[in-house]
């Protein structure tokens, strides 16, 4: 060793750091690439390589530390020009690469295993029809009596091969994977794993050594303990090249596990971590055999549902018992995220039991993987997960804060209306001393919690409005904010309460954003109370008291309260008086207009008491009819009524409308609500949770921003139409009044994907294909899809192809419509057929090859709709709506949907109609059991211009559910096209 240092120091000239120094310097900071190039060519001596093999590993060590630091400074985006400059070109790094293969003279072994890992880590720099020449060396050391070189020289050759190389080793790596060696064995097995994920030719030649490696993976060691462990991880290597080789095959998979799942049981099976991979193995097995058989959602055991079943089933409850925690854990995971456990109870208690156990573990990491799959019970069945309750309040006062978090969040799923009260008192404390990010989260579930048990609001939001005057971020205070809003809206008993707590919030809050959003709540919501006059002091107290942002919010807020409330003008329009003389021109803009529009409203309508004793007012309903503004107020119609078109909707509507061709042209065109292109919800989800949907209403409507992101990110995606006004010949077709979403004409897996969406004109339905090609060494010319139906509605009248589609790039196509007027819309299905010539790409210069032929591909049909013609255009008041509309073109139809669950007919009347839900009608009541009748309000936009509103009564019976709808239009033909949607 001292011998070593002593060449390291002489190398380097390391330079000892001074004793009021406390800087450590790296023995190889101050290298340079000439110099240990230079000191390379002792590579080339053999006799040297031969005495002084220290040397030769000192000198690589220092090739590899220069090429690493190059490397890291690159992955970091630094510009340090010395690791810029010692970086190893190509030609240097191929040189070295051969220079390093002379060193396999030298017997030393500590030499040769860095040779190996020089070979391994220059090898990406060099030229790969220069490195295949090495392969000759490193296939010898394959058949070499040593172990460790055989081992090595496996992890390199990998590395280096391709396809038509394989070949030629694949004896080799058969006898390498059966070797009596396990450190052998298991660098075989990594290697083949390797290959197998590098392209598919390598796949089918590692597929054929299946043999072999079932014969690694039971094959004992005789030998000490550490060779029993080497032993472990073949097993392990085994069992993941086996699930590789079968991954894609559902009834080989089944197999496998049916298989091992014996052996595990008595005992052929030593490794922990190929049991977890068997247990997650067999997982998926049972989703699989569960999903086909059409049992997901029966209430039988798991075990009666077929032999694999069976036994799947019971290894993992065998595997719950095992001595390795990991394993353990593993199998109670997997039972647990089984599809559709919550109709199978019974079969969930083992797995419970045993997380519940793990609760008490000294090991953090269990207790958080325990907790954590608790939660995800909680999901889809808080009653199993309540068993725990005990375990989860236990782990409350947890040092890891985000732990703690898991646990509370986990029991306010869980916990029932008794526990409330002692669960909000055990989080206080929690929820001071852990940071903002938990704290939302936290706040998130409490409001779950509160839609679960309304009765307990008032508990609930108290706490929540405690910790909106304590210290915190803007980002919990706005989920404090947010949450308090959607509760109010969804559980119309909070209103009250809440609107005060935010009344005080506004006192002491120091983000002018949350405070000005607050205001325009408190002047959304307040008006409607029972008593509104009671909010007025906390308005006026801004105007006098903030900042100009925040006084502006102030004087609309209390305007918007003088135009919902008659009685209360005389005393506000004097309080805005006072701001017409504020220092900051918005405020004074806004105080003068709502002074001049009050006072002429006022005139107008004079406003008279209402000469009834309040007393006798029972109804709460009736007392806030008694002050509302007459019919075409002019303060209403400034201030109250809402806009045509929601703010989040109105700025993509009015981007859509400057990309139409012709349009913003004329500096005269006066630009109207009437003109908008009518644009759908930009916020695409899967999720169908009532709870979470409810609480993006809420929010959106009362203008607090996007929604939660825990709950859902909004995403807004670019106006589909562009395609279509980009080609001139579909731009003079006219406005796009709709955009379908992209509906999938073949399987994501196929060869070439296809896409279409439909664009709805006024007379023309345009087809846009949207298709990837994704065949390697394959381009795709003159490409089309051809349509054909028997329909006299449609008439194709011509189409658009796209010229080249190379592989991994998309190209859109086009097929046009044009629609018969005098035909009633309905519902018709066209046949697609995708038509292109295939031109070979050579490999090589990526240059179009001779062979090319023309090709047809079938898809699936095309179904444009009656609902395709319907834009979802919400409703800003759908009873004053209902009761202004027309009921001689109304429509009564009565039919019979073959559902048997409220919670599926609600979101497929909706899809079936193509309007969007009024109201918060679109979800269910919360916390609301045996529920069999629900009332949906639904509007739109027909292509005709004309609102339609829909009434649809659900009421559960027998084995199906019965829709009754009223239908209400400018036209009657618009109305019954509506009705015959449902389908």
């Amino acid at each position: 060793m001292d011998q070593f240092l002593k060449e390291v120091e002489e190398l380097v000239g390391v330079t000892e750091k001074s004793k009021d120094d406390d800087v450590e310097v790296h023995p190889y900071a101050h290298l340079e690439k000439s110099k240990v190039l230079q000191s390379a060519r002792i590579f080339h001596d053999d006799k040297l390589v031969r005495e002084k093999p220290r040397k030769c590993c000192t000198i690589i060590a220092q090739i590899l530390y220069l090429h690493n630091n190059a490397l890291n400074s690159k992955d970091i985006s630094t510009n340090s020009n010395s690791a810029n400059y010692n970086a190893l070109t190509p030609t240097e790094a191929t040189e070295l690469f051969f220079s390093a293969t002379k060193l396999f003279v030298s017997p030393d072994p500590c030499l040769r295993r860095i040779v190996y890992l020089f070979l391994k880590e220059i090898q990406p720099l060099c030229d790969p029809s220069d490195v295949i020449i090495v392969t000759s060396c490193l296939t010898k050391d394959m058949t070499c009596d040593i172990p460790l070189y055989r081992a090595n020289a496996i992890r390199v050759l990998v590395n280096i091969i391709d396809s038509a190389m394989l070949g030629a080793i694949e004896r080799y790596m058969k006898q390498a994977i059966v070797d009596k060696d396990a450190m052998v064995r298991n660098a075989a097995l990594v290697a083949s794993s390797h290959l197998f994920e590098m392209c598919g030719d390598n796949a089918t030649i590692v597929r054929r050594w299946i043999g072999e490696v079932q014969e690694a993976m039971m094959k004992q060691t005789n030998g000490n303990q550490r060779r029993g462990k080497e032993n472990d991880m073949v097993q392990t290597n085994a069992i993941r090249l086996l699930c590789q080789m079968k991954g894609h095959d559902r009834l080989g998979m089944a197999k496998l596990v049916q298989q091992y799942a014996s052996k595990a049981g008595k005992g052929g099976f030593r490794s922990p971590m190929a049991l977890v991979i068997l247990i997650r193995a067999c997982g998926r097995s049972l989703s699989d055999a569960m999903s086909i058989s059409g049992e997901s959602s029966d209430h039988r055991d798991i075990r009666e549902i077929s032999p694999l079943c069976r036994e799947g089933f019971d290894f993992l409850e065998t595997s719950l018992s095992h001595p390795s925690s990991m394993v353990a854990y593993e199998a109670a995971r997997t039972i647990c995220t089984l599809p559709n456990m919550e109709t199978r109870t019974h079969n969930l208690t083992k797995a419970v039991d045993y997380i519940h156990n793990m609760l008490s573990s000294k090991i953090p990491s269990e207790r958080f993987a325990a907790v954590r799959t608790l939660a995800e019970v909680a999901n889809w069945h808080p009653r199993s997960a309540a068993r725990c309750n005990e375990g989860l309040e236990g782990i409350l006062d947890d040092e890891n804060s985000h732990l703690a978090t898991l646990a509370v969040t986990t029991l306010l799923k869980t916990g029932n209306e008794e526990s409330i009260d002692r669960l909000v008192r055990n989080i206080s404390t929690l929820i001071i001393s852990a940071p903002d990010e938990y704290k939302i989260t936290i706040v998130r579930s409490l409001q779950r919690l509160c839609l679960k048990y309304p009765s307990k609001h008032r508990v609930i939001v108290s706490f929540l409005s405690e910790f909106l005057r304590e210290e915190g971020g803007f980002g919990f205070k706005q989920a404090i904010v947010q949450s308090i809003v959607s509760l109010m809206k969804l559980v119309p008993e909070t209103t009250e309460s809440s609107l005060f707590h935010l009344c005080e919030f506004v006192e002491d809050c120091e983000y002018t954003q949350l405070s000005t959003a607050t205001l325009y709540v408190i002047a959304e919501l307040g008006p409607k109370t029972l008593r509104p006059s009671r909010y007025i002091r906390y308005l006026f107290n801004r105007v006098i008291l903030e900042n100009a942002v925040i006084r502006a919010a102030a004087v609309s807020a209390l305007a918007k309260f003088a135009a919902s409330c008659p009685s209360l003008r005389v005393s506000i329009v004097a309080l805005l008086k006072q701001s017409k003389w504020d220092e900051d021109d918005e405020v004074r803009d806004r105080a003068m207009a709502a002074v001049r529009v009050l006072e002429e409203a006022m005139e107008m309508n004079p406003y008279v008491s209402p000469d009834i004793n309040l007393d006798h007012v029972m109804n709460e309903e009736e007392v806030i009819q008694l002050d509302i503004p007459v019919q075409g107020d002019l303060a209403m119609l400034v201030y109250g009524n809402p806009s045509p078109i929601p703010f989040h909707k109105l700025e993509r509507s009015i981007k859509a409308y400057a990309a139409t061709p012709g349009k913003m042209n004329n500096a005269s065109e006066v630009l109207t609500f009437a003109e908008l292109p009518t644009v759908d919800d930009a916020v695409e989800s899967t999720d169908t949770n009532a709870i979470d949907h409810s609480t993006i209403n809420a929010t959106s409507q009362i203008g607090l921003g996007p929604a939660p992101m825990e709950i859902i990110e909004p995403k807004i995606r670019p106006d589909p139409a562009a395609a279509i006004y980009a080609i001139p010949e579909l731009a003079s077709l006219g406005k796009v009044f709709k955009s379908s979403s992209p509906v999938p004409l073949t399987e994501d897996e196929t060869e070439y994907v296809v896409r279409c969406v439909k664009h709805i004109l006024d007379n023309h339905v345009v087809l846009q294909f949207i298709i990837e090609n994704t065949v390697e060494n394959q381009r795709l010319d003159n490409v089309v899809v051809s349509i054909e139906s028997d329909s006299e509605l449609y008439e194709i009248i011509g189409d658009v192809p796209v010229d080249h589609i190379r592989y991994g790039t998309t190209g859109n196509c086009f097929a046009v419509l044009q629609r018969n007027v005098e035909e009633t819309i309905e519902s018709v299905e066209f046949t697609c057929q995708l038509n292109f010539t295939v031109v070979p790409i050579d490999p090589g210069t990526d240059d179009p090859s001779a062979g090319e032929y023309k090709e047809e591909y079938p898809l699936e049909g095309i179904v444009i709709a009656s609902s395709d013609f319907m834009a979802k255009f919400p409703a800003a008041d759908f009873r004053q709506a209902w009761n202004e509309s027309n009921n001689d073109n109304e429509v009564l139809d009565t039919f019979s949907l073959q559902f048997r669950d409220l919670d599926v007919v609600v979101p497929a009347v909706v899809d079936f109609l193509g309007m969007t839900p009024c109201d918060g009608t679109g979800q269910l009541p919360v916390n609301v059991s045996g529920l069999t009748q629900h009332m949906l309000h639904l509007s739109g936009k027909f292509v005709s211009g004309d609102i339609v509103l829909v009434r649809a009564q659900l009421t559960m019976q027998a084995g199906s559910t019965s829709l009754k709808v009223a239908i209400r239009s400018e036209n009657a033909d618009v109305s019954r096209v509506i009705a015959n949607c449902i389908r």
